[in-house]
């Protein structure tokens, strides 16, 4: 049941179940085990992703509906092969009108037998912040209409949504022109309709981050539990799948209980008696802070892989170039190479701009709380600690229920005092002290109102941590941006092999089957992206170099561009530049001039700095996708000067390509595929990530020996894992040492099971000795008297690397990827 190698497939409608059932064979020859889908369920019409779900008991029939899921999974099963499935349980689209759930507390309010399915606070009318001005200007503008046509009159709002009308507010409906009428009409419903620019501030409902489109739901409660999941436990009984990936499990109240509560009613269904044996693969979406363990008391298989991305990409970076870089990005930008900095303006941003509406109902929580208690704290002194506290939180959230809390929140919470205490206001670090020990579960205080309390803390600390740092923090720090992924910490610029080694050895001693990573739909930038910025850890001079000699060609015209766009745009170029593109292809170009402008829009935004989706600076943007079309010119200097760079680090890109892929199929755990990634990925963040895949392309080039180096090494080691399952799904993990000049900049382990030994080693940080090389390794003389300890006999680096910057060897018999 356990997969031995996944494959993420991004179904929508133009990708559906039946697209990837044609595939099946090609997955098959990768050397693939199951298929990893996306969400399944029936989202919003013509939802990219599927995490939008309008409802969760239907197979989505824009995939094919269910009867395409049973070919696709007959078609897996013909070759051994299965399905695992993406479920979403912390929230659900609510836009559109497609979700009938949604529409009934709509129209009926607490009424509604669904209104305990979603975190509303009933005492007020619910916030439907929709209207693209303030109500008394949409009125007047007669944006608001009734359509009387259907079954039941509903509103609609801009000829585009469409508002069920409560069932007592049906018979007294006012005419097409009546604006008082109207608005009479609108007092009465349930919601509350008003201006989108409200949200942040006066939302009434939990959503997810900071999407109005998607409602937080209360999985906590049992009835919806089963009524959200009962496909799920059908598709596992009839042998459809054989696991699931838990979307953001750290947005539930309680994402401990969750978990074992979904283990526990998946080994309660009695599977097909055709169906593969054993319990379900279970692994969440869980991102992991620098130093945090996953608790391992979940019942789930592990985590979904971040942690081993941000593992396998530091340990790629050279440590000695991290000064000349930060000094190069603080002279170029202005700002501050320290990102503990940035992601403390960062967290006090979001939190003051994006979620005063929900910090507002935690700190009501705590108040409450604190009130019938012995604690004598007024609201403002809560409201300071709080607010403090997730300025400096350094994880996500903790995990505790009001009355209890894990061991791990034991060092999450001591951090957080330590981080606080130079921020608090003289006198009030007891009130910090209250709240932490109520997280702990050790404060007074009534225990129901403790338990609200700390859910409305760790269902904000989650989202602000997500919103500050990932979607804000890392849009303006641009020291190296191969460092600011999801999951990732750039205050650790590289990670030295020792500490490589000891998050290996401990992942597969209490998650040996947990999901492998380097790409996903939701990275910044693809894993051959961050592989090929990497290279800039080591040839910090050379980057300098050609920064400059760029900046130079952009200026004056381009003066009016922050130079901290520009620095982060030739990091974005450099690391997008597809392979094949000759800076002379018009057509090409184009195509990265488009892909480049979507990317820069979404940074410039998501930064805040120079622009923001709330109040987009057009003229700004435009000047900034003007640079991209003159970088981008045929023939220019900028393009060729571009293409001569990514040449000349071509072989050291390369390197590091290899390296990545073949750690994510050789250590302990469940390697993932992501669409396409079999060949180089240089895309960008959503939506270039989701790009058509050519499939064509990948079917005709594998199993041929002038297919790309990548494919030739992915398809031999998923072939090994293939054949030497045993070996490879062990939790053995070994590492080893190496001997000589350039010991630093090898990384060796091997591992064992039944007398049989798979033995690893892997050339790191070289780049500077593959400048202008055509082979991805340097010559043997480079290595001098370097030698690896391997448990078979001691064998010297330059045989090793003779022609790759990776060595595997099956029971000392050497792998070749010819």
């Amino acid at each position: 049941m356990i997969p031995r190698a996944t494959y993420r497939f991004q179904f929508n409608r133009d990708f559906p179940f039946a697209r990837a059932e044609a595939l099946v064979p090609y997955l098959d020859r990768l050397g693939i085990s199951h298929v990893y889908a996306s969400p399944i369920t029936t989202a919003r019409e013509g939802s990219t992703h599927g995490y939008d779900v309008v409802d969760p008991t239907r197979v989505n029939p824009e995939l094919g509906g269910e009867d395409a899921l049973r070919s696709l999974v007959a078609a897996l099963r013909a070759r051994g092969m299965g399905l695992i499935i993406d479920i979403v349980p912390n929230h659900m689209g609510v836009a559109g009108g497609g979700n009938a759930w949604w529409n009934d507390v709509l129209a009926r309010g607490q009424g509604s037998e669904y209104a305990r399915f979603f975190d509303i606070d009933w005492s007020d009318r619910l916030l439907l912040p929709i209207l693209g001005a303030p109500l008394d200007e949409v009125l007047a503008d007669g944006q608001i209409a009734i359509d009387r046509s259907g079954f039941q009159p509903e509103l609609v709002v801009y000829g585009e949504h469409r508002v069920p009308l409560s069932p007592e507010s049906r018979t007294e409906l006012p005419g097409a022109n009546d604006i008082a009428g109207m608005k009479a009409l609108l007092e009465r419903q349930h919601y509350r309709l008003d201006w989108w620019r409200l949200a942040d501030d006066e939302l009434n409902w939990r959503r997810f981050f900071t999407i109005s489109e998607l409602a937080g739901l209360r999985v906590e409660d049992p009835e919806l539990f089963e009524a959200a999941h009962a496909l799920y436990f059908r598709l596992w009984r009839e042998g459809l799948i054989d696991g699931v990936r838990i979307d953001h499990v750290d947005g539930l109240v309680d994402p401990a209980g969750y978990c074992r509560t979904l283990r526990q009613r998946f080994e309660e269904e009695k599977r097909s008696a055709d169906a593969p044996a054993g319990p379900a693969w279970i692994v969440v979406e869980k991102i992991l802070g620098p130093g945090e363990a996953m608790p391992g008391d979940w019942g789930i298989d592990g985590t979904s892989g971040y942690d081993f991305m941000e593992d396998a990409s530091a340990v790629l970076h050279d440590p000695a170039g991290r000064d000349a870089l930060a000094a190069l990005w603080t002279d170029v930008s202005g700002r501050t190479a320290d990102f503990a900095e940035e992601e403390l303006r960062a967290r006090q941003d979001m939190l003051s701009w994006s979620f005063a509406g929900q910090f507002d109902r935690c700190v009501d929580a705590f108040a409450a709380l604190a009130a019938s208690s012995p604690q004598a704290f007024s609201r403002s002194m809560l409201r300071r600690a709080l607010e403090r506290l997730l300025w400096v939180f350094p994880v996500y959230r903790t995990y505790g229920t009001g009355s209890d809390a894990p061991p791990t929140d034991e060092r999450t919470r001591r951090i957080a005092r330590d981080r606080v205490e130079p921020l608090l206001p003289p006198g009030e670090a007891h009130v910090a002290d209250a709240v932490l020990g109520w997280l702990a579960g050790r404060g007074e205080g009534d225990r129901g109102l403790a338990a609200e309390a700390v859910a409305r803390f760790q269902q904000l600390s989650a989202p602000i941590a997500a919103k500050a740092v990932e979607d804000t923090a890392f849009y303006r720090h641009g020291l190296l941006l191969s460092r600011t992924d999801v999951g990732f910490d750039p205050a650790h610029f590289a990670m030295e092999v020792p500490a490589f080694h000891d998050a290996c050895a401990a992942r597969a001693a209490q998650f040996p089957h947990a999901m492998l990573t380097t790409a996903t739909h939701d990275h910044k930038r693809g894993e051959d992206t961050r592989a090929r910025l990497a290279v800039l850890s080591a040839v910090p001079a050379l980057w300098e170099e050609r920064v400059r000699q760029w900046d130079a060609l952009a200026l004056p015209d381009f003066a009016d561009v922050h130079p901290a766009d520009r620095y982060i745009l030739w990091q974005s170029l450099f690391g997008a530049w597809p392979d094949e593109l000759n800076p002379r292809d018009g057509a090409g170009l184009a195509q990265l001039a488009e892909r480049m402008a979507g990317w820069q829009e979404k940074a410039l935004r998501e930064g805040k700095l120079r622009s923001s989706w709330t109040d987009p600076d057009t003229a700004y943007e435009t000047r900034c996708k003007a640079l991209i079309d003159n970088a981008l010119s045929a023939g220019g200097d900028l393009a060729m000067g571009m293409h001569a760079f990514v040449r000349e680090t071509a072989a050291a890109s390369l390197s590091n390509t290899l390296v990545q892929a073949a750690l994510r199929l050789t250590v302990p755990g469940v390697p993932d595929t992501y669409q396409g990634t079999e060949l180089t990925d240089y895309s960008l963040v959503d939506p270039d990530n989701r790009r058509p895949v050519d499939y064509d392309k990948r079917e005709q080039m594998i199993g041929l020996a002038e297919a790309h180096p990548k494919l030739r090494l992915i398809t031999r080691l998923l072939a090994a894992r293939r054949d030497n399952a045993a070996l490879f799904a062990g939790d053995d993990y070994r590492a080893l040492k190496a001997e000589g000049h350039h010991a630093n900049r090898i990384l060796a382990f091997e591992r064992m099971d039944a007398g049989r030994r798979l033995s690893c080693a892997f050339a790191l940080r070289i780049g500077a000795a593959l400048v202008g090389a055509d082979r991805p390794v340097p010559s043997a003389d480079y290595w001098g008297d370097t030698r690896i300890a391997f448990g078979s006999g001691g064998m010297v680096a330059s045989e090793c690397f003779a022609r790759m910057p990776v060595f595997i060897a099956l029971d000392g018999e050497p792998l070749t990827f010819d």
